[in-house]
């Protein structure tokens, strides 16, 4: 993958997979030529739940500073995931909700790096710790870049007079943080846990009309999951599994208004409640051989509201799956597999009437409330064969049927970051995808190699296209706009072919290492049965390397050369072709018996399109105003605390397998002493606080929404906090960490006031004075919150340390708004909320025994509870409407005192 950006950037360069997204910040996969709602993206098993497969300017709220491990699913087992299937079910994997403890009791690895193009810098730490029947994770993480630099001018056809260029994107700078906390209770057979999630991200979103608006999205996400398995002592039953989420997404689109200030254009949020359960039966003897199954029942329900410039109004998706997956191994170097699902979909939303030729008239379509009920059934069956020479073949014939999405039936205007204006069709009916795929790999021995080709046919293939047409906000501007890519859906029948080539070659062993030559290949081609080409394919790619790696150096030169892609629909352009040229050298290193234990250290550097090549992504809309980032370096450093071993020579390649070990190497022990930081510990704790609400406040036309005026509102409280905290610490060594809860009252709140003068709020009342006046007060009372805790023991009693973690609060705000109505009478409005909020949190502190079994310490802690919208209704009759946005945090220093339970009590 690259070493810039978010998720999507992890499959840039895979054989087989690209990324799309107008931002590095907000890349999605794309697999096959297909992404969107042919893509399943799930975390930990639940769905990722954002609104990434509406438009291309939207982010997947996963970091990879936080990922573990990710996994592209395809074929029968695909089926217990979703419909997806045919694009690939993208399986993302953290240790979030715990399924073992760590060996040694504590784990933790911090992740960090440096980039040159976008002066980024990029930091995570994750914690693991745990024993006999529980254990806990936590990590936190932020990244941030400025705009990136790019070869040259990045605007093939740039507005008149054009845009000054200062060698980089304009509007491409982002930023983004996150924590986590979760636990799990371990018996004997299985686990259950839990985990609360915290996303935040602010992203500009590169192109000539969002550039020039300074356009930016401000995302959040807050998530609790939990999932377990129990694998009873019985003759039928092998396992029960659970899956259950429950999501809340938003994201606000913002832009510096002409009159100077920041105003939210349009608004996405969407819920998400998600469950799954399913049952393993043991293997049982058949005529064909011994049958494992798996069957399951999934549902989902997905509410999508929308505010201001939004693609589509409110809609709410009813999903309920049930599936099976059979798995015969009829010698022990063959097994088929099986498998089914089907679905009930209900789509419920408002469904638009559009003229044919997609022009005004009428300037405002027809609309009408629709739902719509769809039942996809799907069927996957595959053959693996183990061969000679360890060469394994596959063999997948499928039937896939998808229901088309909320997006699909009911778009019905701009997305203003985007710069597209999404015309929705109801009459979409079910997808359906014949797809025969054939695979060949080889993973052990000296060369190495995966290979697969497939075909798909699709019938009613649902896709987007341009149709030619330009518009502004508004349906009545299409025709005679200058900004906005008019994109309708539609169905045809279509042909995906392809297939993706990577292999690797131990050529010879040099000095104390391996050399050795890789390479890679990857073509899709897609058509439909009138002979049109499919919009946004990537292009054909061909590349190899060089490779020498150790035990503890792997070092890579690698080549990529992209194809022109010039099989394009109408209204679309073309794309030239590039060669990406890489550089990764990268050091790891293993102490067992390091002063504060087992310890792995990676450092590297990975020098990115080396030869600075203009490239430009066919999959995106605007690829002719956005070039991807120019010549790069990223230095890294990653350590690792509490591995039970090596994590194997540094590098990737086909078939790595994790080496074998002595175990955990225990980690050498602190001078004997009657003092034990480890077990139950509560105290209390004051502290003293700043806290700060920064708003921006917007005065808008009621009418047409057009920005009259508006303001930063900085508000600044310093107060004092009281409370209490419970937790639990384990140590290794001279290394601790441990899982902490506490709550606070603390009184944080602030006030902001501002005024839109007569003659720009209400000209047509002059010579009255028609001042309109807004306030805003917001109060947040208390606050809990959970964190995780990791530190080094400096004596025996003294230990530092850094913590993160969710914190939960309840905000409450009050807005009011002065104003008169269009008869020049006085009027008032007002919205009062009340929220509860989860945020993300982060510190450090030291922490001494006092005497006996009484411990101090001193802590520093920040919070960010994100964004909190009010926007009162205006008062009837009046051409003012007043939005406010409010982003509240903290900053505390906290003093406290903590007595730790269990064990005899000490004297000094």
């Amino acid at each position: 993958g690259s070493s810039n950006g978010g998720f999507g950037s992890l499959f840039t360069n895979m054989p087989g997979a690209t990324s799309a997204g107008l931002a590095t910040e907000s890349s999605r996969p794309v697999l096959r030529g297909l992404t969107d709602a042919k893509v399943r993206i799930q975390e930990n098993g639940v769905g990722a739940v954002d609104v990434s497969d509406i438009a291309q300017d939207h982010a997947v709220p996963i970091d990879p500073l936080a990922i573990q491990k990710v996994d592209v699913v395809r074929g029968p087992g695909a089926l217990r995931f979703g419909s997806q299937a045919v694009g690939g079910v993208v399986d993302v994997n953290n240790n979030r909700i715990p399924t073992a403890a760590p060996l040694g009791g504590v784990a933790a690895e911090l992740r960090s790096g440096v980039t040159s193009v976008n002066r980024g810098w990029e930091s995570g730490l994750l914690l693991d710790a745990g024993g006999r029947n529980a254990a806990v994770h936590a990590d936190i993480y932020g990244r941030s870049s400025s705009d990136y630099s790019v070869p040259s001018y990045p605007y093939l056809v740039p507005p008149v007079p054009a845009p000054a260029f200062n060698g980089k994107q304009p509007n491409s700078a982002s930023k983004s943080a996150g924590a986590a906390v979760g636990g799990s209770w371990l018996f004997d057979g299985g686990y259950a846990g839990i985990s609360v999630s915290r996303f935040t991200s602010d992203y500009y979103v590169p192109g000539i009309a969002t550039a020039d608006a300074r356009q930016h999205n401000d995302l959040e996400q807050t998530k609790i999951s939990s999932k377990g398995e129990y694998r009873p002592d019985a003759s039928a039953l092998a396992a029960v599994r659970y899956w259950t989420g429950y999501s809340e997404y938003r994201h606000d689109e913002t832009v510096l208004a002409t009159t100077g200030f920041q105003e939210i254009t349009a608004t996405f949020k969407n819920k998400q409640t998600e469950g799954k359960l399913e049952f393993e039966f043991t293997p049982f003897a058949t005529p064909l051989g011994p049958l494992t199954s798996i069957v399951g029942a999934q549902g989902a329900y997905q509410q999508l509201d929308t505010a201001g410039q939004a693609i589509l109004l409110p809609a709410q998706t009813r999903t309920a799956a049930a599936y099976f997956l059979n798995e015969v191994r009829h010698t022990e170097t063959l097994r088929t597999q099986l498998a089914g699902r089907i679905e009930g979909v209900n789509v419920a939303g408002t469904a638009f009437t559009f003229p044919p030729n997609f022009l005004p008239p009428p300037n405002q379509p027809s609309s009408a409330a629709a739902k719509l009920d769809f039942m996809p059934k799907s069927i996957s069956f595959g053959i693996i064969k183990d061969l000679p020479s360890s060469l394994v073949a596959s063999l997948t014939l499928q039937r896939i049927e998808r229901a088309p999405r909320a997006l699909e039936l009911f778009a019905q205007g701009p997305d203003g970051s985007e710069k597209t204006f999404k015309i929705g069709n109801a009459n979409l009916g079910i997808e359906t995808a014949q797809t025969a795929e054939i695979g060949l790999k080889r993973t052990d021995g000296d060369f190495r190699f995966a290979a697969n080709a497939y075909y798909t046919a699709y019938n009613k293939f649902i896709f987007s296209r341009a149709t030619g047409i330009i518009c502004q906000e508004t349906f009545a501007s299409c025709g005679t706009g200058t900004d906005y890519i008019q994109v309708n859906y539609d169905q045809l029948d279509a042909n995906f072919r392809g297939g993706e080539l990577a292999w690797q070659w131990d050529a010879a062993q040099l000095a104390n290492g391996t050399f050795g030559i890789d390479g890679q290949y990857d073509v899709v081609r897609a058509t439909f049965t009138d002979g049109g080409n499919v919009p946004r394919i990537p292009p054909m790619r061909l590349g190899g390397g060089v490779y020498w790696r150790n035990d503890n150096w792997f070092v890579r030169a690698g080549w990529l050369h992209a194809f022109a892609q010039n099989d394009i629909p109408q209204f679309d352009t073309t794309t030239p072709g590039y060669d990406l040229v890489k550089l990764q050298i990268e050091h790891r290193k293993f102490w067992k018996d390091s002063p504060w234990g087992a310890v792995e250290v990676a450092t590297g550097l990975i020098g990115d399109n080396l030869l600075n090549a203009n490239i430009r992504n066919s999959v995106q809309f605007h690829k002719d105003e956005i070039l991807q980032p120019g010549r790069g370096f990223k230095l890294f450093l990653n350590v690792k605390y509490g591995a039970d071993r090596p994590s194997g020579p540094p590098g990737t390649w086909i078939g790595a397998k994790r080496p074998a070990g002595n175990g955990y190497y225990k980690s050498p022990a602190l001078e004997a002493a009657a003092w034990n930081w480890t077990g139950v510990y509560a105290g209390g704790n004051v502290g003293y606080l700043r806290g700060e609400g920064g708003t921006n406040a917007a005065f808008n036309d009621a009418a047409t929404a057009a920005s009259l005026s508006g303001a930063r509102l900085p508000s600044t409280h310093n107060t004092a906090s009281f409370g209490v905290q419970s937790g639990y610490n384990w140590t290794s060594g001279r290394i601790l960490a441990g899982i902490e809860g506490d709550f606070e009252y603390r009184n944080q709140r602030g006030h902001g006031a501002t005024a839109c003068p007569g003659n720009v709020c209400n000209a047509a009342l002059a010579p009255l004075d028609a001042t309109v006046r807004a306030s805003l007060d917001y109060r947040l009372g208390w606050v809990a919150s959970v964190r995780g805790r990791v530190g080094t023991l400096v004596t025996p009693d003294l230990l530092a340390y850094a913590t993160a973690g969710v914190p939960f609060g309840k905000i409450t705000t009050s807005t009011s708004v002065a104003g008169f109505d269009n008869a020049g009478v006085a009027t008032t409005a007002s919205l009062d909320r009340h929220l509860y909020r989860f945020g993300w949190a982060a510190g450090a502190g030291f922490e001494a025994r006092l005497t006996g079994n009484w411990t101090g310490k001193l802590e520093y802690l920040h919070m960010d509870f994100g964004s909190v919208r009010s926007t009162p209704p205006a008062a009837v009759n009046t051409a003012v409407a007043f939005d406010a946005n409010t982003r509240v945090t903290s900053d505390a220093v906290r003093i406290g005192v903590n007595y730790k339970f269990g064990g005899s009590v000490i004297v000094d």
